[in-house]
């Protein structure tokens, strides 16, 4: 009796403190990306509470049907060698699980990494999205406008993020919109998102990175395409330019604001992806470093050649 009144006591607790709780923001998702992630997490949860529900249903049957106190005190079980079904089951559901969560979970990899569906055939909008301690950092090379620590994107618009770092590893994460993907240095990952639904987001680093991680985030506004363009021709008629200078203040460590600007950093550091990554090992250079010396030694044998027809 005293256990059935804990229980129920406990339950009645969990029920009333989980009442005020908001919904988890990765299972409100606002585009197709997000939708997926979420699809993906129902099916993980749906799949582990059967498979609890199934093992908890045959352990309560094992011990009440097969408990010591039922049996006489001469009782002998029976030998057996194995039961082939019995073996086969216990064998061959954990793979039929494990092949069926790693199919979805190959597929919705798939699906998140590429544009969305329906979006294919539209020009993405292109933004760089750099972090340093323990800001963001939003380069508009389309716009030449940056940002630090909000975004502003249109709906239904194919968003394509080039994140990297300036410092230390990153995670940019807007859990309603799509997954964390991680922002390094000397490298540059892509994100594909879209917003189908106007409305504010919020965005943060999700991978540790010191004592200011805490309050490394970001917010995030969708809204329609006309009023997208209004908010550009405004920061045109409104904000400074960024400067070099400028620039290398906003990467100390610390916490900013929100803050607005004309053009953008990557005219003087630009991100790491084709000649300027550190992943480029000089081949160019050294191609043309080669160049020179060929052309040195042709211009030294055609010299010696001259002299020798002239003796």
């Amino acid at each position: 009796m005293k256990f059935k009144w804990a229980l129920l006591t406990f339950m009645i607790t969990i029920a009333t403190v989980l009442t005020g709780c908001e919904p988890l923001l990765v299972l409100d998702p606002k585009g197709p990306q997000a939708e997926t992630t979420a699809n993906v997490i129902w099916i993980s949860i749906i799949s582990m509470a059967i498979i609890v529900i199934v093992v908890i249903t045959l352990l309560i049957i094992v011990l009440v049907k097969y408990r010591a106190s039922k049996q006489p005190d001469d009782y002998e079980p029976p030998h057996i060698e194995g039961n082939p079904i019995v073996e086969g089951i216990i064998v061959g559901i954990p793979i039929l699980i494990v092949a069926f969560l790693s199919v979805v979970s190959v597929m919705s990899t798939y699906e998140v990494e590429s544009t969305p569906v329906g979006y294919e055939e539209q020009e993405p909008m292109v933004i760089y999205a750099s972090s340093s301690n323990w800001k963001w950092h939003f380069s508009y090379p389309e716009q030449d406008i940056e940002t630090v620590n909000y975004l502003f994107i249109p709906t239904n618009q194919a968003v394509e993020f080039k994140l990297y770092s300036h410092g230390t590893i990153s995670s940019f994460w807007i859990p309603q919109l799509a997954g964390q993907k991680y922002a390094m240095a000397d490298m540059v990952n892509t994100l594909n998102v879209v917003a189908e639904v106007p409305g504010d987001y919020m965005g943060r680093n999700a991978n540790f990175n010191g004592e200011g991680f805490a309050e490394n985030t970001f917010n995030v506004t969708a809204m329609p395409h006309e009023e997208f363009d209004t908010w550009v021709e405004e920061i045109h008629a409104t904000a400074d330019p960024l400067t070099e200078e400028e620039f290398e203040q906003l990467l100390e460590p610390g916490h900013l604001g929100q803050m607005t600007f004309t053009g953008t950093h990557l005219d003087f550091a630009p991100a790491p992806e084709g000649e300027n990554s550190e992943h480029n090992h000089g081949s160019s250079t050294g191609s043309e470093d080669e160049n020179t010396e060929h052309e040195k030694h042709n211009d030294q044998s055609s010299s010696e050649e001259s002299e020798h027809s002239n003796h």
